[in-house]
């Protein structure tokens, strides 16, 4: 004898809860790939990151081709290319400050002398040996 338990949620609302539940997985996933330093842990949650994603697409495609997602409405193709215009802007200013702090931080692992200006220094200081910092 076969007993059939029925849901107390519609399908439909289970499905979204599940397909709500592994977009969090995936950004957990996510961020503890791009933290972990160790490459055999980022490999690990770089594969849960894209076996939780492939299975997040199967769900999200079963859902539409049964009506139970409905998608947004069209973008109009001038907002798309004024995101995509603003997301680049955003990737070349970053990208250019990454490269500031970079060339920086080169130049503070140089060693530098520095000339101390004698006419406010008492003499006893003006004749000690220049100092480097690094």
């Amino acid at each position: 004898m076969q007993q059939h338990h029925q849901s107390i949620l519609p399908d439909e609302d289970l499905a979204s809860v599940i397909l709500s539940d592994l977009k969090r997985v995936v950004r957990e996933y996510a961020t503890a790939a791009t933290e972990s330093t160790c490459p055999a842990v980022r490999k690990l949650f770089t594969d849960l990151l894209n076996s939780t994603l492939n299975m997040q697409g199967q769900l999200f495609t079963a859902m539409q081709s049964q009506q139970m997602y409905n998608t947004s409405s069209p973008a109009l193709r001038q907002e798309i290319d004024k995101q995509g215009k603003q997301y680049d802007q955003t990737l070349q200013k970053t990208n250019q400050f990454v490269q500031q702090k970079l060339s920086g931080i080169a130049q503070q692992s140089v060693y530098y002398t520095s000339q101390p200006n004698v006419a406010h220094i008492p003499q006893q200081q003006a004749q000690q040996p220049p100092r480097y910092y690094s």
